[in-house]
This record gives structure tokens, C-alpha cells and sequence, in this order.
């Protein structure tokens, strides 16, 4: 039976039939019926429903990485949030309190930027605006962006507490990132140190690893010549003495290669590795006039000599080979010695394991004003330094604008024309390193010249090239002892071990970066966010006074943190202590110190939430971010990770593979997909990519996604169509056919896939076999074999009312089971199907009954459905040849020489199974030209038509039998239909 009526007939047996009826629609319509949904929900106050509904029950929390306030949401935005809402509506529904509190990152410096901008625009200076003041207009700014995110959010179907979301910025979270930083300074994990940190001239801050970005970059590059003036080393007695067979290095340079030329005034010594080959050449021949000249000795790696006099066009003879301990006993002088009236001090040689014969000249020049490597190689000599009377004090050689200070002489103040700058307030290149070179050539000094692009870190806001600058900062100690034998680098190690990372690959990923992170610089020059609430003497030790810090945090919880920036706080906070030994420390903490902390003030301070969170979810990214800070701050103050789990999404490409990028014109605006499409396509592209990897999107993407939704809204739009006539009425299993009880194995089966992948967090896996399986199994198979029973028996019939109460336990599982990943489209085919219901986000999934599970029974029909492939293969071709039209039209003939083919149909109507009006089992020889599968052996198939069989078409069901006309009361139809109009007119339905 076809969903077509029979209009050759003089009764309208279209009244007669059980057909669907629904206002389901077969459009969506989502642009327009979404909006009045989430409106729906709100006025309803779903969320509060959610959360009565699940009082007492097991808490499972996703804690919200905060998304930055300060602009409309963008793509990964959109998968970010909804892979959250997918999480906990899964788990709502499955038995859990399961509470979503958005939450957003407030402080820093894009917010701060755009108020300066602002500033700039109306001609006002923001030095000269009281601090507060200026703090009051950026957090009015952020308050503006988390209405308009939170409006966004929920327009993509997000159920949270979005009345009352957390937010750093609020009094009591700047109290509690106060009362965290105070732990820190009250346990000695806080100091205040002068090391090498990435710095933004642009910004004029400093940044944390997490807020950089590495971009192509092309770097000047020099090779430098260090002449060696002493060559001395200690012996036994403690005398020194010149190396015996080494003075010929006494005539020899040292060359270096750098990609930072502006780096060489802050120059203090010079690296080399033990386990590298060296050699002593001279140059022969020198094509380039500024460069080496004939007779000069110089020493490289064996490996890097003939590529270095490539790129200064000279040939280099190898005289002989240098060790590592005439290496060690060398003392050089710096090429700008004098210049400037400084550089007068010895420039020692200086083992490293960081050094390499990669690529340079095996040599590593060492600025520890400028790197975290050249920093540790010359902390790690300072005392032997000291021992031979080199002064081990760093210089300070570039100020916060990226300008040389006095501590480079010739190129600092005291230079004509002002002092060199090594960045510009734009994030260009200054003049800092054509200066340099131009000084190095004046001297004779520069071997080479070239340029480089490579990997070079920026600024992840501004997007200009950062420093490393040495500065007085505040850190956090990775490696000191906290009193019970562990470190904070221990201790997160060891957590990291103890979480579940989704994928597993992330746990080595954080771990690499631990493992081998400095100091976890935290403070900012900025005035936009919590401060660094402590007071430290002279010497940068930090008051260790709990009065002190409960002033604060009081403070802080009623005012908020502007109350360290008003008038009179010092002394206000300090109380009995003698203010003029105590600094105020006014640095800005690291923002991620900020996000690191919402554990403590969402997580344990709210009661509808719990400690530590169940999971964290973010971009891939927030290894080094979020997951990172978070992990350090809690396990610096609690000992453990604030997260039992972590899962982490890619980032969102085109179609092409490409990073999105406007000025490529290739971005997805969410807003626009959910304007022209709805956001529940938008949610079935999130829930069926491999969200672990970064993803494509872009316009043939999404209509593969509508393409499927529309299927998908069909078979549900039939499902509600034939459950119309339902009655409610159940039918014990054991009188079920075997059709409906495979049905019920199979949602069992489903069950199971579907539970574990919301637990896995693999939403692709659920989404592809709950998608097949409504396509295929259900609307090529169960529904399309089903129409004619349910369509045309009798009200009475077994048959009929188990498949109906088969599609209803197919409908509440698969409306159920898809609700947490298409929130709109399950919301509104629920209210259609139960109009007085509240909402389906507040039911729970199906419990599936024991006795559905069936392997045997699913083993068989393994084997008919296999001969029905072949079956239904050959009707496909008799269709195509114009043989039949309907496959009511044929009776095919089925040859099987398989025993357990044969077996497993013996007891099944296979005309039903195929949609044929009869079917014949044969035996014997297989017909010429039969139709076969080479994957099922033993079965043929030949098609012959019913009429050629005699048989009749019926005009209500239009199958075609052999008992057509035999009743006088309806003679156009068969018993089976004429026995079915017959109870109907007994119920006074006809």
C-alpha cells in the first residue's frame, strides 16, 4: 500500500484507511520557529524547571570556559557552546543534576584597548582620567558584550543560568582571584624576580605564553666575530697558566649567529655544546669587502663552517680541531668594546646543552636580558662568574617602548639622535637593528649579513612581534619545595595523570608544555582587572599579614577590586603596619590568572554547582590557556586539577582546509546560518564532524547537513503522522510479530550506542547510527514494509496495533535520544505529539526493558533481510526495464539453495517483507538470467507480474490476490479488506 488513495472505486475507501495525519510540517521554517521557542522557554523559565525537576539528583557540572567579553560571537563560538549544551542536556536527561552557569572573562587588554580607542577618538589622554574612572567605563563595556553574547548563546539553543552567570569582573569573583593570589604570596610560591618575559612594545606589558602566537616573520640575521683575548683555565693549585698548544687561538674570533641583532648589546657571553665537533679555519679567499679578510682565524662547528663562509663569501681552510676544554678556557672580548665608552667587561665561554650545530655556527650568543635559555645558562655560571671576577648583573638594555637604555651604550640615550628603538608603537621593525649592524661593520666585527623568514612569536591581541625583555615582574615558582616534598610542576604533572583527556593525545600535549614551562609570570601593566593586592618591602618581600589580606578581601567584596586604586588604600589596607616600608604593588594579574580562578568562586561558592568540575571543554588551544591556568592555580593552592575530565574541540576551517580570515572572505557568521537556515543545522553540523580535529564549513557543508535534516524531519513527521491514531493500547511482547519485536531489539541496541557515546563524547557516532538507522532501517525497511498493515487492517488487528506501539516506542527513544543535539526540532515535534506537555528537555530517556534484547532473534532476521536484498535487487531492475511499475505489480519467483537462508524465511510472509503481492519459493535449477548478489549465495530471484498470475488488483489496499470480488458486499477488494470494511461499518465508521 502506497500513501496514494485508489479512486476507481464507488466507495472512497480513502476514509477507510488509516493514513497520517499531522500538522507537523514537512518545511521547518526553523529562521522563524526557533526565536518563538527560546522565547517559550523563557517565559516558562525553563532553566529553574530543569533544575526543580533534578533536586537531589547526582550532580554532573561542565564548568564554562569563559569567552571573552568584547564583541559579537563568532564560529567557534557557536561549536564551542553547543558541543557544552549537547554535554549537559545529555546528562540532565539521563539521570543527573545537570546545571550550565555560563560564565565570562571580563579584565584585560582588549577591553581596555577599545576604551583608549574610544578615548583617542574624542581627543582625551587616559593618564589623565582618574583610574577608577577609566576601570568604570570598561567594565560598563563588558557588560554591554556578555547582554549580547548571552542573547546569542541562547539563540543557538543554549539552556543555562544565564540571569545569574559568573563573571570575573563581578565584587565577589575580583575578592576570591584576590584571596587566590594571597594564598600564593602566604604559601612562597609569590616572588618578585627580574628575568626575561615576552613583552609587547605595542602593549606595553608583559604576556604569558598563552597570549602569543607564532606568525611568519622575516628577522635580520648576522654572523658575528667575538675576538678571543685570554686563554687561560684553572688548574690544580689553583694558578692559572696559558693552555698549552692553544695560542694560536689567542689570534683567533669566536663567531656567532643571532636573528636578533638588536640583542648584541645586551651580549655577556658566549655558548657552545661539548658534544659538538669544532674546528680552528682561516680565511683564504673573501669576496665581500665589509666582511672577513685573508688570514683571519676563526672557529665554527665542523658542521655549519662551509654554509656560514657561504653566506659571507669567503673560503675558509680547516687548520685543526678545537676541544671542548680550550673551548672552556677562552675569554673574548665584545665586538663593541669602547664603543660608546662601554662593553669594557670579559665575555666568557660558557658550556650549553641548548646549543646546537642545526643551523648558525654552533655557537650560541647569549643575551640573558633577552631569552629564557640564555637567562638559565648565565644564572646557572653566575657564582663560578663571580669566582673569576665577571660581574654576573644583567642589564637592563631595552625600556617597555622597545627603546635602548643607557645600560647600551652608544645606542641609548646618549646616541645621536635619541636612542634606538627595536619596535615601534605600530609593531614595526626599528632602526635598533640597522644601528647595530652598521656599528658591527664599522668595527670590522660582522662576518655575514641575511635575512630569515620563520616562526616568530606576536602578541595573539595586537598581532604584532613581542621581545623578550628583562624586567621585574611577580612569578609564581614552578620548582619550589611546598613543604611536603612536592612542586607545583610535580604536583600538576601528577594531576594531569590523574585526569581523563578526551582525545588522550591531550594529556601528552599539556604535559610537554609543564614539563618544560618557566615561572608562570603573573603580572601586567595595564589598569584593567584585578590587581596584584600585596605590599612588598625594598627587597620585594611580600607581607605576610592575614589582617592585612582580609581587609582586602572585604574590601574588594563590597567595592570591588577599584577599592586598591582609591584614594587612601594603602593605609587603609595596611592598618597598624608603617606605611612608608611597605610598596603598594599596582601591576594588573595575568588574566589568565583571572579565568585560572573560577573554579573557586563558581565552582565551590555556588550551591547548584560542585568541586572540581566533572569536565572542562575548549578549543585545543587552552592547553595552554585555560586547562593550563587553571591547573597550575589549583594546584598551587587545593593540590589537585579543578577537572575530572577534559575535552577539547579543533578549530573551524573553510571548505578548502583554509583558516578563516575576513580579508579572505571565506568566514561562516553563525548569525547568518541560523538567519537563513536555523540553528538546529547549525547544531547537526557540530554533532556529526569529528569535532576532535578542526573541522570544515562553508556553504556544500551545510547543505549536507540540511539534506540530512530534512530526512530526518520526515521520518519523524510520518512517525507523528501514523501515531495519530493511536489508542494507547499495548501488546504483550510475546504476542508481537517478529517484525515489531527486531524493532524493539534494535532500539536496545541503539540504547546502548547512545549512552556510551554521551559518555564517550562522541556525538558523530550517535548522530551517524541514529540518521542511518531512521533512512535505513526504518523508512526503507520497518515503515515501508509496515504501511499497508498500518494503513489498511482492521482496528483489531494484532498486527496493527503492535506496530503502532512500536513507532510510539520509536518516536519517545528517538525524539528523546536527539533532543540534547537538536533542542528546537525535538522540542516541536514533542509539543506536537503531546500538546500538553511542558517540554521534552524535562523528561529522561527511555528505559529500555531487559526482555527487548534478542540476539537470536536478531540473527535470523540477519539472514531474511539478506534474502530480501536480493529480492528487492531484482525488483529494482524490473522497475528500471519497465516490467512493473509498483513492486505490488510483481510476484517474484525465489530460488534459495542455502539450508539457512531457507530456514530463517520458512516461517515469514515474504511478499510482505519485499512489498510484493505474492512470492514463490522454488527449488531446483536457477532460471536463465535470474537476478543474484554476489555477496548472498544461494538465492536467485525472477520477477513475474501478478496479472500474469491471475491475481487482481485490490481497489483499497491495490495489492493484487487471488480472492478479490469474493465478497458481494464490497466486490472490488480482497478478503482481507472486504473483512476490514466490514468491522468498520460495525463500528459505524463507514
Amino acid at each position: 500500500m502506497t500513501d496514494e488513495t485508489p479512486n476507481n472505486s464507488t466507495i472512497d475507501y480513502s476514509k477507510t484507511l488509516y493514513l497520517p495525519q499531522t500538522d507537523f510540517p514537512m518545511r521547518a521554517g526553523l529562521p522563524e520557529k526557533e526565536p518563538l521557542l527560546v522565547q517559550r522557554w523563557q517565559d516558562m523559565d525553563l532553566y529553574r524547571k530543569l533544575r526543580e525537576s533534578a533536586a537531589g539528583r547526582t550532580k554532573y557540572v561542565l564548568h564554562d570556559g569563559p569567552p571573552y567579553a568584547n564583541g559579537n560571537i563568532h564560529i567557534g563560538h557557536a561549536l564551542n557552546k553547543i558541543l557544552k549544551d549537547v554535554i549537559t542536556r545529555s546528562f540532565q536527561m539521563r539521570g543527573y543534576d545537570s546545571n550550565y552557569v555560563p560564565g565570562w572573562d571580563c579584565h584585560g587588554l582588549p577591553i581596555e584597548w577599545k576604551i583608549e580607542e574610544q578615548y583617542r577618538a574624542k581627543g582625551k589622554n587616559k593618564d589623565e582620567v582618574p583610574v577608577n574612572e577609566f576601570r568604570r567605563e570598561c567594565r560598563e563595556f563588558a557588560a554591554h558584550w556578555i547582554t549580547v553574547q548571552g542573547g546569542e548563546f541562547q539563540r543557538l539553543g543554549v539552556i543555562g543560568d544565564f540571569k545569574n552567570p559568573y563573571t570575573t569582573m563581578a565584587f565577589h569573583a575580583e575578592s576570591r582571584i584576590a584571596g587566590e593570589l594571597l594564598k600564593f604570596a602566604m604559601s612562597g610560591q609569590l616572588y618578585r624576580g627580574s628575568k626575561p618575559v615576552m613583552w609587547s612594545v605595542v602593549e606595553r606589558t608583559a604576556l604569558a605564553e598563552a597570549e602569543v602566537e607564532y606568525q611568519d616573520y622575516e628577522s635580520d640575521t648576522i654572523w658575528v666575530k667575538f675576538p678571543v683575548v685570554s686563554l687561560v683555565q684553572p688548574v690544580d693549585d689553583g694558578v692559572t697558566k696559558l693552555t698549552e698548544g692553544a695560542l694560536d687561538l689567542l689570534q683567533a674570533h669566536v663567531v656567532i649567529w643571532t636573528t636578533t641583532p638588536w640583542t648584541i648589546p645586551g651580549n655577556r657571553a658566549v655558548n657552545y655544546s661539548p658534544r659538538i665537533s669544532y674546528g680552528l679555519y682561516e680565511v683564504t679567499v673573501a669576496e665581500n669587502a665589509f666582511g672577513p679578510q685573508p688570514g683571519e682565524k676563526l672557529i665554527f662547528a665542523d658542521a655549519l663552517a662551509e654554509e656560514s663562509a657561504a653566506k659571507a663569501k669567503v673560503t675558509l681552510n680547516r687548520l685543526r680541531s678545537v676541544s671542548a676544554q680550550e673551548l672552556g678556557s677562552l675569554t673574548l672580548s665584545h665586538p663593541f668594546k669602547g664603543f660608546g665608552g662601554g662593553y669594557e667587561f670579559p665575555v666568557p665561554m660558557l658550556a650549553g646543552d641548548h646549543v646546537t650545530d642545526d643551523a648558525g655556527t654552533g655557537f650560541v650568543h647569549t643575551a640573558p636580558g633577552h631569552g629564557r635559555e640564555d637567562f638559565d645558562a648565565w644564572m646557572d655560571a653566575a657564582a663560578d662568574l663571580r669566582a673569576r671576577g665577571i660581574d654576573s648583573a644583567i642589564p637592563f638594555t631595552v625600556d617597555d617602548g622597545g627603546f635602548f637604555t643607557k645600560d647600551a651604550p652608544g645606542f641609548g640615550p646618549d646616541r645621536e639622535g635619541g636612542a634606538a628603538r627595536v619596535i615601534d608603537d605600530n609593531g614595526k621593525k626599528g632602526n635598533a637593528n640597522q644601528a647595530v649592524i652598521d656599528e658591527l661593520i664599522k668595527r670590522s666585527a660582522l662576518f655575514a649579513r641575511g635575512r630569515l623568514k620563520h616562526s616568530y612569536p606576536h602578541s595573539w591581541r595586537s598581532k604584532k612581534p613581542i621581545i623578550f625583555r628583562n624586567t621585574p615582574q611577580w612569578f609564581v615558582y614552578m620548582d619550589k619545595d611546598l613543604g611536603d616534598g612536592s612542586t607545583l610542576r610535580s604536583r600538576a604533572l601528577k594531576a594531569i595523570d590523574d585526569t581523563r583527556f578526551v582525545p588522550a593525545a591531550g594529556q601528552n600535549r599539556i604535559r610537554a608544555m609543564i614539563e618544560e614551562r618557566p615561572d608562570w609570570v603573573l603580572s601586567r601593566q595595564r589598569a584593567w582587572g584585578v590587581p596584584i593586592a600585596v605590599f612588598a618591602d625594598a627587597d620585594g618581600n611580600v607581607l605576610k599579614d592575614e589582617a592585612v589580606n582580609q581587609r582586602i578581601m572585604d574590601a574588594f567584596e563590597q567595592e570591588g577590586a577599584d577599592a586598591w586604586f582609591a584614594a587612601g588604600a594603602k593605609e587603609r589596607f595596611l592598618g597598624n603596619h608603617d606605611a612608608s616600608k611597605w610598596k603598594q604593588v599596582m601591576d594588573i594579574l595575568d588574566v589568565w590568572f583571572d579565568s585560572g580562578s573560577t573554579h573557586a568562586f563558581t565552582l565551590e561558592d555556588r550551591p547548584d554547582l560542585k568541586w572540581p568540575a566533572d569536565v572542562y571543554l575548549e578549543g585545543s588551544d587552552q592547553h595552554r590557556g585555560w586547562f593550563h591556568s587553571s591547573l597550575l592555580e589549583s594546584c598551587g593552592t587545593r593540590g589537585r586539577a579543578p577537572y575530572e575530565t577534559v575535552v577539547t574541540h579543533g578549530f573551524t576551517m573553510d571548505e578548502d582546509g583554509r583558516k578563516m580570515s575576513k580579508s579572505l572572505g571565506n568566514t561562516v557568521v553563525p548569525q547568518d546560518v541560523i538567519k537563513q537556515s536555523g540553528a538546529d543545522i547549525l547544531r547537526l553540523w557540530v554533532v556529526t564532524t569529528d569535532y576532535w580535529e578542526d573541522q570544515r564549513l562553508g556553504k556544500n557543508v551545510l547543505q549536507t547537513n540540511i539534506d540530512a535534516y530534512r530526512k530526518l524531519r520526515n521520518t519523524i513527521r510520518w512517525m507523528l503522522g501514523t501515531l495519530a491514531h493511536d489508542d494507547g493500547e499495548e501488546v504483550p511482547l510475546d504476542r508481537m510479530p517478529e517484525l515489531e519485536r527486531l524493532m524493539l531489539h534494535r532500539l536496545a541496541e541503539l540504547d546502548e550506542v547512545v549512552r556510551s557515546g554521551y559518555d564517550a563524547f562522541e556525538f558523530k557516532r550517535i548522530t551517524r547510527t541514529l540518521l542511518d538507522f531512521m533512512v535505513v532501517e526504518l523508512s526503507a525497511f520497518y515503515f515501508d514494509i509496515r504501511k499497508d498493515a498500518l494503513y489498511c487492517d482492521a482496528p483489531s488487528s494484532v498486527k496493527r496495533k503492535a506496530s503502532v506501539q512500536v513507532v510510539r516506542h520509536l518516536f519517545d527513544c528517538l525524539v528523546k535520544w536527539l533532543a540534547p543535539m537538536l533542542p528546537f526540532t525535538m522540542e516541536e515535534a514533542w509539543l506536537d505529539r503531546h500538546p500538553d506537555a511542558v517540554s521534552v528537555h524535562l523528561d529522561q530517556f527511555p528505559q529500555i526493558p531487559a526482555d527487548w534484547k534478542n540476539e537470536a532473534l536478531a540473527e535470523k532476521w540477519r539472514k531474511v533481510r539478506q534474502v530480501r536484498r536480493v529480492v528487492t535487487g531484482a525488483l529494482e531492475i524490473a522497475r528500471a526495464q519497465k516490467v512493473i511499475g509498483s513492486s505490488l505489480e510483481a510476484v517474484p519467483v525465489v530460488t534459495i539453495d542455502d539450508a539457512a537462508l531457507e530456514a530463517a524465511i520458512s516461517d515469514v510472509d515474504m511478499a510482505e517483507m519485499a512489498i510484493t503481492s505474492d512470492l514463490v519459493i522454488a527449488h531446483g535449477e536457477v532460471p536463465a538470467g535470474a537476478f543474484t548478489l554476489d555477496d548472498v549465495r544461494g538465492v536467485a530471484v525472477v520477477v513475474e507480474k501478478a496479472e500474469d498470475r491471475g491475481l487482481v488488483k485490490c481497489a483499497r489496499s491495490w495489492r493484487y490476490t487471488a480472492d478479490v470480488g469474493q465478497d458481494a458486499a464490497f466486490p472490488d477488494v480482497s478478503a482481507r479488506d472486504a473483512a476490514v470494511l466490514h468491522e468498520l461499518k460495525a463500528l459505524g465508521r463507514l
